[in-house]
């Protein structure tokens, strides 16, 4: 269904990537996002995203905070070390904006759970300069 695009790649939409552990919250991302036109390619485990990664080139990693395996702090370290002017975007029900305080890489944007839609929207779009 989805397939890694480069979002540099003429007439192409920017391809999103969306980490959650919780298959409820990756439909509900695919669910926003999709009719707004982006490419979102959603992951229940952050290991198989960080091997995506660098070939799909993603405009924007958004990323829950507690997962099991890895945390969404450590995936965006992950991801900012391969190219490190990705925009990322943090979502946490159990963490505030002091988990990555003294963090050397910090998300673009953070926002709590449960989130509302048009918060959510905003921070992709500008995220991804759309």
């Amino acid at each position: 269904m989805n397939q890694a695009k480069s979002n540099t790649d003429a007439g192409r939409h920017p391809t999103i990537f969306v980490v959650d552990d919780e298959p409820m919250l990756l439909d509900l991302a695919l669910a926003i996002l999709e009719p707004l036109g982006y490419d979102v390619r959603t992951f229940r485990d952050p290991q198989t995203a960080l091997a995506e990664f660098a070939t799909a080139k993603p405009a924007v990693v958004v990323t829950d905070y507690a997962m099991s395996g890895m945390t969404g702090m450590e995936l965006i370290n992950e991801c900012k070390r391969v190219n490190p002017d990705q925009k990322t975007m943090l979502l946490s029900g159990t963490v505030d904006e002091h988990i990555y305080a003294d963090d050397s890489a910090k998300p673009d944007a953070f926002l709590a759970k449960p989130y509302q839609v048009g918060e959510f929207v905003k921070s992709v779009k500008d995220l991804a300069g759309s």
